[in-house]
């Protein structure tokens, strides 16, 4: 972005002050703002300034900070930094801003610029020599399908040739800039193409005030033809449908309920008058949701029954929390063969007892957590001197159940028991050399 740097001091003059009517603009602008926010007001009191001035003076900045209450230094940046701000003095009759975007450039924006050469200024920002004209090159102006185009104060000239902008220069020159009429100078109507309407020729198509005529007009001229037909020719005609009015959205589609989405009673207006009572009876409930028949595969579909998801038939648990009073058949008392563990009725198994008031906590035992503990519970098994007191055999069995494979043995549970059932936490630490785990 470029420098932009206040005009030299000796051009600057050395107050300024707003008219009467610019004065009550400008108080208008400030009241717009909530208070303690006025001073966003600066940047439309500063097109006011250079309205009434023709550029924004270094005095108009420093008043308008002050009336606003701002640093003066937060002014300048304002007025600096946006391009729309003249700071250097421009033409009193004339600043011409010739738009040089792609489009204008494309249509010979360039051609107009050498005309404010040639008649202005060889650089830009630089009146003429009677001080009445000045131009300068910006962007975009807003009216691209109508380029090349310039904007002199609030007012935009379109469809523009270097001969025609020349005009318009010798006429601000003359002081007479108001004669030119603003907009396009070829004579075209707002932004249609420059040969002229090609789509949209018609209104019929988008606005509904046409379309209304029409069908009135359709209309009178069916009743017309229809009076003028023999009356023979009429009673066998069929007859005309009656015209309908609008088409109210159906409800078939929705479910009968007593929703009040759908309540007929509460329609406005509405003709049915209908007690919650009466609606909840007429409304169909739910059907009660079945797990099962929603995991059922439809029989077209897998041409089987079998269920959607899920294993197709679902083992039992195994027996292995059994309480000990409860028995086996003697068919089944051997069991090992089809679930891999000893049978409950093993002359091995460790002797279980009933549980006890005071039971230890067999998880201090390494290798017994929560679950073991449960296991170890449904056999019986409730203290550290019942698994002391195993033998060879019976942490076999147990080892077993437990398909621990030797587990018992390398952890030495029997060992660790002792000295639970012994000392306690203290007597473990003793003989093991730590605290249980």
């Amino acid at each position: 972005m470029s420098v932009r740097r206040l005009a030299d001091a000796s051009v600057q003059p050395a107050s300024f002050a707003f008219n009467k009517a610019n004065a009550a603009a400008a108080k208008q602008w400030i009241a717009k703002y909530p208070k303690g926010r006025e001073q966003s007001a600066i940047i439309p009191l500063l097109m006011i300034a250079q309205e009434q001035e023709g550029w924004v003076t270094k005095a108009a900045i420093e008043t308008i900070s002050d009336m606003l209450g701002m640093p003066r230094i937060r002014g300048l940046e304002v007025a600096t930094f946006y391009t729309q701000y003249q700071l250097n003095p421009v033409g009193t009759r004339a600043h011409i801003q010739v738009c040089g975007t792609t489009p204008c450039m494309l249509r010979g924006a360039e051609a107009l610029m050498d005309v404010c050469r040639s008649k202005i200024h060889h650089d830009q920002f630089h009146t003429n020599d009677k001080g009445t004209l000045s131009w300068e090159e910006v962007e975009c102006l807003g009216a691209c399908v109508n380029a090349p185009m310039v904007m002199i104060f609030k007012d935009t000239f379109e469809d523009l040739t270097p001969e025609r902008l020349a005009e318009i220069i010798d006429l601000y020159e003359a002081g007479k800039g108001a004669e030119v009429k603003p907009g396009p100078q070829n004579g075209r109507t707002g932004s249609e193409p420059a040969s002229g309407l090609t789509t949209l020729k018609s209104e019929k198509a988008i606005l509904k005030s046409t379309r209304d005529k029409e069908a009135k007009a359709a209309a009178k001229a069916a009743r017309e033809a229809a009076a003028a037909a023999p009356a023979a020719v009429v009673s066998q005609a069929p007859a005309a449908p009656a015209p309908s009015g609008p088409v109210a959205p159906s409800k078939s589609s929705k479910p009968k309920t007593d929703a009040p989405e759908t309540s007929p009673a509460l329609a406005t207006p509405s003709p049915v008058k209908v007690s919650p009572a009466a609606e909840k009876a007429a409304s169909v409930r739910a059907p009660r949701h079945s797990a099962a028949n929603a995991n059922q595969a439809s029989p077209e579909v897998e041409a089987v029954s079998k269920p959607r998801s899920g294993p197709i038939a679902k083992a039992e648990p195994a027996s292995a929390f059994k309480s000990p009073e409860a028995k086996q058949p003697a068919a089944k008392a051997d069991a090992r063969s089809k679930t891999g563990k000893p049978s409950l009725e093993d002359k091995n198994r460790p002797a279980g007892i009933e549980r006890p008031a005071a039971v230890d906590d067999l998880k201090l035992i390494s290798g017994v957590g929560p679950k073991i503990e449960g296991t170890l519970h449904s056999l019986g098994i409730y203290t550290f001197a019942q698994i002391a007191s195993w033998k060879k055999a019976e942490h076999e069995w147990v080892d077993g159940y437990l398909s621990f494979h030797g587990r018992i043995e390398r952890d030495d549970w029997v060992k660790q028991a002792k000295a639970l059932a012994k000392g306690g936490v203290a007597e473990y630490i003793r003989v093991f050399g730590k605290k249980p785990v």
